[in-house]
């Protein structure tokens, strides 16, 4: 953790420098099912002892599968091991990552996601496999530069603009068409002025670094429009809180310069889509359990937990792959790991080895999630699922070496896939999720809302006219 994170030993200490550091306000963080972050800010007069030991109170109702009209009292109590000033507030201001409580049992709240994470971490330390799981996620986005949505009972479309599209090559610009930019699949690593976004992501890890999170690099993504910042890996919670953060800055900062960024994994019809890679490995005693003498330098233990993944991955697509846009990148022919196979450095399996000239970078990488995710709820089912494949010991066969794609079709008809749509990943999780309850990490109550959400969502897009129909069956 960086210094620009603050952390408090107790409530007195951190009312304290709210009064030593003239703080005006503190905002508490939380985040929903769906993965929003959401808060409500405290004005620091108001703020004592009491107050932040007992929680804030407030309607749990009014989030989104969460708790019923007639039960809709919560509590928010701050984490004082997690505080950052906020860079976008006009006024002083703390951020602080919350958690929900009961307000009857004063016991964690069984659907907020920032607890099951926690949850997940416990029972991984008492299993006495592993004390420590570390995620390194890699969430792309794209930026735009003006986006119009339109969704009427006899209107229904959107449309998006970016200087870099290809799809403006011919376009007039009062400044005049430099030419300058990356074409369909083109965008990987360009220099300028192809690359026209370096300068906002650099700020945006600049923003990000002032907020408590270790970062690495930044740079182009495939598709035009496209982008990744790279940062630090860390524990469950703490990558979790850092995708937090990390969408936060990404959709300010690019507010900022009057762009809009989306975290859409299918925004673009005909190119690359965004993904959010996961790199995984477990410690034990400060010493990495996943490197060993198997395949790619892998332990027997890293390669059971491919095991679980792999076995859980249709049910784990309900959290990792929640949107209904997430199966429009989930196709062949744009980079998706659709295919369910590991393989050292082979892009195209769902599981990747990376490369590492020592046992400490030993880890695996799980390709198929989205940055649509909910990070603390993604992270804490991959979790269980590499948990439950070590605990039975399932090996995932034999490792790919040739390209996927290029398979002829009687064997890629071998090759297990990832879930073709929602409906179909939340049927794999209704049918696939005892894993996922043991040591009442996720519960059925919490599952059963979370599907509830996620088939409004599903209906929703079920039953709206698309124009593609129009295009195919008006004149019938």
């Amino acid at each position: 953790m960086t210094a620009s994170t603050l952390k408090f030993k107790t409530t007195k200490d951190f009312l304290k420098y709210i009064k030593d550091n003239e703080i005006q306000f503190v905002d508490m963080n939380f985040t929903d099912l769906r993965g929003k972050w959401q808060h409500t800010t405290e004005h620091a007069a108001g703020l004592d002892e009491y107050k932040l030991d007992r929680g804030i109170f407030f309607d749990g109702s009014s989030i989104a599968g969460w708790q019923p009209i007639n039960n809709s009292d919560m509590v928010i109590k701050p984490d004082l091991s997690r505080i950052i000033y906020d860079p976008f507030a006009a006024q002083k201001t703390l951020k602080i990552f919350c958690d929900i409580y009961e307000p009857d049992t004063g016991k964690p709240y069984k659907l907020d996601p920032r607890s099951i994470a926690k949850s997940a971490e416990k029972y991984l330390a008492s299993s006495g496999m592993a004390d420590t799981a570390y995620f390194g996620p890699e969430a792309e986005f794209f930026i735009f530069d003006d986006v119009k949505i339109d969704i009427s009972m006899n209107k229904v479309g959107f449309e998006v603009d970016s200087e870099e599209g290809p799809y403006n090559s011919g376009r007039d610009y009062d400044t005049g068409n430099m030419g300058h930019r990356p074409g369909v699949k083109g965008g990987y690593f360009p220099e300028s002025p192809v690359d026209s976004l370096s300068d906002i992501r650099g700020e945006m890890l600049t923003v990000m670094q002032t907020m408590g999170v270790e970062v690495e690099k930044h740079h182009h993504e495939v598709a035009p429009s496209q982008c990744e910042l790279g940062i630090k890996f860390s524990t469950l919670i703490d990558s979790a809180d850092n995708i937090q953060i990390y969408k936060h800055v990404v959709h300010n900062v690019a507010n900022s310069y009057g762009k809009s960024a989306t975290f859409m994994p299918k925004p673009i019809f005909g190119d690359n889509g965004s993904g959010m890679h996961v790199h995984q490995s477990l410690w034990k005693a400060g010493q990495p359990i996943f490197a060993g003498e198997s395949y790619a330098g892998l332990s027997d233990t890293a390669l059971y937990y491919i095991g679980g993944i792999i076995k859980h991955a249709k049910a784990l697509n309900a959290f990792t792959n929640p949107s209904t846009n997430s199966y429009k990148r989930l196709v062949p022919g744009y980079e998706a790991p659709v295919l369910l196979a590991y393989s050292a450095r082979n892009r195209s399996a769902s599981c990747r080895i990376p490369h590492s000239a020592s046992p400490k970078g030993k880890r695996i990488e799980i390709r198929f999630p989205d940055p649509t995710a909910n990070p603390y709820l993604a992270f804490a089912a991959m979790l269980m699922a590499g948990i439950d494949g070590i605990e039975n010991k399932i090996h995932p066969g034999e490792a790919a070496e040739a390209d996927l794609y290029d398979l002829p079709e009687a064997e890629l008809a071998k090759i297990p896939t990832v879930c073709h749509s929602l409906r179909s990943a939340l049927d794999a999780l209704r049918d696939d999720h005892d894993f996922l309850l043991k040591g009442g990490v996720f519960t059925e109550d919490m599952l059963n809302s979370y599907i509830a959400l996620k088939e409004e969502e599903n209906e929703a897009y079920e039953t709206m006219i698309h124009p593609i129909e129009y295009k195919m069956y008006y004149s019938s």
